[in-house]
């Protein structure tokens, strides 16, 4: 048996206070006269061995409540944790998780309220010694000061639900950085434990870490929550109607039946519908709308669904430009096909240079780059043209089927497209069109059975290989390309195996020739992502700011300014915001008065899922580790420290003994008589 406070065992000197009134309690006896011996009879004689038994007693009751007293503030245990030094101290860090899902409500309020009740018992099982930690998702620096009880319990009062986003690892990783020393090593993770937050991997602790896992009891509620939004066309133009698709995730065990939907864009409702979500599944619906204006765009997709109502708004935000800049590289006179073909819509913006007055600082500003029958193409091109679609940049090469082939080869080996094997001289016509392509969508409304398809009268061969990627659009006879794509990490290549001069083919007099390059360029629009989600390392790129000694980019949306790091690489400004942002909304991109875009953010969809991980879940978790797990609708916070901590505490059985002792005592002083009739 180990003592919590063996210092309070000198108080076992107080036996000697019944022991010294024991000794010194002798009888006094008075006198009485009577006139007759008869009286004897009446007067009772004193046993004197009863006395002293009742004496004895008395004294053993008065020893015994006072060594049990002491012992009760002693805090006797018989140590089950082996692990705990007594004498080093204790660092203990408590995680208050208070994401949205805190913020569901059981018969003990709400999740967050219990939790800081949780935390605060736990605290009151430690020493006023000892030092804590308050960790919550924020991952604030405060949070890694060590604290003392009265300073814990003022910084659990001050806790809000937060829209930061973390999971058990992360957790446990930050809790093991704030031990120091060799203070015993408490960390504590109170928590619904949602089943996004354990995840599925296995988590690995410290063996030094003593953790306890503290599950809350939560309910699992059905809820709806707007999970994306994207467009059908790639581009917007200001005055078109315009398609977007709504994606709606249903988390519960029901369906959800017509669920009331509205698009609201730049603060004016644009659309409306309902949809119907089955249980467990994701729906999709589509909404029209037009009337759209130049300019940055803010739109709102919200629904209705109680009672978790943090998800059911998302934020997106785009720009409506007046044109697209396209930059056509020219051989010799090569260039009147696709000045025709973009010069004949307005929405095109079209720059055409010869291959010899090439601006290569240009490019960045370009969402498309065609490289068209150039008959020298050099290495300093090739290689700028590569850097141009590593940062996501859309290039279409036709090459001049009348060029030296060495020098293309060369060309294509640096962008890392196929070299050229051969040219054929032979009439063939195309055999195959890849109709399930994302270039062909919405071209035909009816597929005729003959189809017409481009000729080529000279044409390149290519030596593929199996470790490019590519995606046929147009096939020769044999299986032989005709127009490919070749996709990269960012951008894309667009290869031709032949020119655009009426010598090598009909393509660019086909009808097929229009459409097809109007669909790539529409797609090479280099527009930012709809949405951002908040809490997370996000990179937001703008093309190229130039920036004076004292200017700085700023994100600024309702009363809230974030200066974020920039770095400008390849033509760009990339804008890293990290974890700044931490309410979902609107946030202008602005250089004093000047606006460069506007970023949407949302909150993390993560918590929409209010299903949960039981025990067995959580130990799998941790595999072989040795981990406490307390479930508060089953055993008692305070209790369940304590006999992990101390092991079998025995304090309340001491300070029942000693009532049981004074009890006894009063019953011996007024109950035990010591004289019988003679």
């Amino acid at each position: 048996m180990n003592f919590l406070y063996p210092g309070f065992l000198f108080a076992l000197l107080a036996v000697l206070i019944p022991v010294i009134i024991h000794l010194f309690n002798f009888r006094k006896f008075k006198k009485v006269y009577f006139s007759n011996v008869s009286f004897l009879k009446e007067v009772k004689e004193q046993n004197s061995s009863r006395e002293k038994l009742k004496n004895l007693l008395i004294l053993a009751a008065r020893i015994l409540a006072i060594v049990f007293l002491v012992l009760a503030f002693a805090r006797p245990f018989i140590n089950s944790n082996s692990e705990t030094n007594k004498s080093t101290g204790n660092i203990v860090s408590i995680y208050l998780d208070n994401s949205y899902s805190m913020d569901a409500v059981n018969k003990e309020g709400s999740l967050l309220d219990e939790a800081k009740r949780r935390a605060k018992e736990i605290v009151k099982s430690y020493q006023l010694n000892d030092r804590f930690q308050l960790l919550t998702n924020d991952f604030e620096g405060k949070h890694q000061r060590l604290l003392n009880s009265d300073e814990f319990v003022r910084a659990v009062d001050e806790v809000k639900i937060s829209a930061a986003n973390r999971n058990l690892q992360q957790v446990v990783n930050r809790q093991q950085g704030v031990f120091t020393g060799t203070a015993n090593r408490f960390a504590y993770v109170i928590s619904d434990f949602q089943q996004n937050f354990a995840g599925n991997e296995a988590i690995k602790k410290e063996q030094s870490t003593q953790l306890a896992l503290v599950k809350l009891s939560a309910n699992e509620l059905p809820n709806i929550s707007v999970d994306s939004v994207w467009f059908l066309s790639p581009v917007h133009q200001p005055n078109t109607s315009e398609k977007i698709i709504v994606r709606l995730k249903n988390f519960g065990s029901e369906e959800a039946k017509n669920i009331p939907l509205k698009l609201i864009v730049n603060n004016q409702q644009k659309a409306i519908g309902s949809i119907t979500v089955a249980a467990g599944a994701t729906a999709i619906d589509t909404l029209s709308y037009s009337g759209l204006s130049l300019g940055w765009q803010k739109g709102v997709l919200s629904i209705k669904d109680f009672p978790l109502t943090f998800d059911d708004e998302l934020n997106f935000s785009f720009n409506v430009n007046a044109n697209q800049q396209i930059l056509s590289i020219n051989g010799n006179s090569t260039a009147k096909y696709i000045e025709a073909l973009f010069n004949a819509d307005s929405y095109f913006k079209l720059t055409s240079v010869s291959e010899n007055n090439i601006n290569y600082a240009a490019f960045s500003n370009y969402s498309l780059i065609v490289v068209n029958g150039i008959s020298q193409p050099s290495s300093g091109l090739a290689q700028e043209l590569k850097n141009y679609v590593a940062n996501g940049g859309t290039v279409v090469i036709f090459p001049s089927t009348t060029a030296d082939l060495s020098s293309y080869n060369s060309f294509l080996t640096t962008l890392n497209l196929p070299s050229v094997a051969g040219l054929v001289t032979e009439s063939t016509k195309v055999s195959q069109i890849e109709l399930k392509h994302s270039l062909f969508k919405d071209v035909f409304e009816t597929l005729p059975k003959n189809m017409d398809l481009p000729l080529a009268n000279r044409y390149f061969t290519y030596a593929e290989s199996s470790k490019l990627a590519k995606e046929p659009i147009l096939q020769l006879p044999a299986g032989k390309t005709f127009i490919a794509r070749y996709p990269t990490a960012s951008g894309q290549f667009f290869l031709a195996a032949t020119g655009l001069e009426e010598k090598d083919g009909n393509l660019s007099k086909h009808p097929l020739f229009v459409p097809l390059m109007y669909k790539i360029a529409f797609e090479s629009a280099k527009d930012q992502p709809l949405f951002y989600t908040i809490s997370k390392d996000n990179v937001i790129t703008l093309p190229s700011v130039k920036l004076g000694a004292n200017q700085s980019l700023k994100l600024i949306g309702d009363g809230f300014e974030v200066i974020p790091d920039i770095n400008h690489q390849n033509g760009k400004t990339l804008l890293y915001v990290a974890d700044q942002i931490q309410k979902s909304g609107f946030y202008n991109v602005r250089k004093a008065d000047s606006t460069f875009a506007v970023v949407a953010f949302n909150d993390n969809r993560t918590e929409s899922n209010m299903k949960y991980d039981s025990q067995a879940e959580l130990e799998e978790r941790f595999g072989s580790q040795k981990i406490h797990f307390i479930d508060v609708k089953k055993e008692n916070v305070l209790s369940a420290i304590a006999e992990k901590n101390n092991g079998t505490e025995l304090w309340k059985l001491c300070l029942i003994l000693s009532l049981i002792f004074i009890a006894a005592e009063i019953l011996l002083v007024r109950f035990f008589s010591p004289q019988m009739h003679k």
